[in-house]
């Protein structure tokens, strides 16, 4: 197989284009054309990892959190990134990152983080917006079936869980062909009206590159006429944390208890209990006290995240009960997700879980 096979598959569930502007997904180290026959799957990708990697003959390593944020002057083995990445380098190692394009899809980290709570009726805490486009496309009545089943085909006319949307509008045409061209209709030289069909459909931004060329393909005018427009809409289904329901209320406590179990988490920091049942739980995995307001607007009993600082749980002002459950302990079944993925596209490929625990955090008890 080869690295691009790998990698276009996961960013057809997580696109780069979902991750944040400070992020760094993607491939890191290697060649998408690069043979692969093992890959290792790690929430993090430290040197223990890459000689785990060496040892059991795995040439791809897939990490949740990416091992390069930002650009590298020296290669001088001063720091464990510049190691992990010389040492990548040096075996031939290809290292991938699938970081916040994977927060924020819904069976992303977040679900696998909802699943494992045993959320029901989950949604996005706080959809995205300026991810979706708006095409207008001007076809001629011979084409536009033709047309649109290709829009649909390069994923155009979803709206939530609806497909094959579109708006059309019969209407005509007018164009004149100059010198050189050899219009579909008409002669050059000539005016030549057409009734024609104004199709419009909704895309995400990241399939506008397949759309054009499926348009552009089916399409019988040697010069298209269409409009892009940019959408404000939000998208409901890529964005950051879910909220859902528990299948029945939970004390405080029993809740707690809960998440410690379900988490394997040793610690749970969390604000003052409130003395109320808990049923609509907000998650987000990793560092998520920007979606506090959200999880509140939004009716949480309960909002798990990680990476609180100390003054930032004065912010739940008896609203919410945050808990902080740890960075790790939060997207530590991440690595599973990713096991899932790959098994069920690529049955044959040998994929395995790291064995290492790279969690920088221990706890004394």
């Amino acid at each position: 197989m080869l690295v691009r096979e790998l990698t276009d598959h996961l960013e057809s569930l997580a696109p780069l284009a979902y991750q944040e502007s400070y992020d760094n997904a993607g491939l890191l180290v290697g060649r998408p054309d690069q043979e692969i026959n093992q890959a290792l799957i790690s929430l993090d990708c430290t040197e223990a990892v890459v000689d785990e990697a060496i040892d059991s003959g795995c040439n791809v390593i897939i990490s949740h959190h990416p091992i390069v944020f930002k650009g590298l002057k020296r290669f001088n083995g001063n720091s464990y990134v510049e190691r992990v990445v010389m040492k990548a380098i040096k075996h031939d190692i290809a290292l991938y990152a699938i970081h916040t394009n994977l927060d924020n899809v819904t069976g992303g980290v977040n679900g696998k983080l909802a699943e494992r709570l045993g959320l029901r009726q989950t949604a996005i805490l706080s959809p995205k917006s300026d991810l979706l486009r708006k095409l207008a496309v001007f076809v001629p009545l011979s084409h536009v079936e033709a047309v649109r089943t290709a829009l649909f085909t390069a994923g155009a006319g979803h709206v939530g869980n609806y497909d094959e949307c579109s708006f059309n509008v019969v209407g005509y045409g007018t164009f004149r062909g100059g010198e050189g061209t050899d219009p579909y209709v008409g002669n050059p030289g000539e005016q030549h009206r057409e009734e024609e069909v104004r199709v419009e459909v909704i895309f995400p931004v990241n399939r506008e590159r397949a759309i054009l060329l499926a348009l552009f393909e089916t399409h019988p005018y040697e010069e298209v006429a269409y409009d892009i427009y940019p959408l404000q809409n939000t998208h409901q289904q890529v964005g950051s944390g879910l909220i859902g329901q528990l299948e029945q209320p939970l004390s405080e406590e029993g809740f707690l208890g809960l998440l410690k179990e379900r988490l394997n988490a040793q610690v749970i920091r969390h604000t003052e209990l409130r003395s109320k049942p808990v049923a609509r739980v907000a998650v987000c995995g990793g560092a998520g006290g920007f979606l506090l307001d959200q999880a509140i607007r939004s009716g949480a009993d309960v909002f798990v995240t990680a990476d609180y600082k100390y003054h930032e749980f004065f912010d739940a002002e008896g609203k919410i009960v945050i808990a902080d459950v740890g960075h790790f302990e939060s997207e530590q079944f991440t690595q599973q997700l990713l096991l899932e993925i790959i098994r069920k596209k690529f049955p044959t490929f040998a994929v395995r879980l790291t064995g290492i625990d790279t969690n920088p955090i221990k706890y004394y008890s």
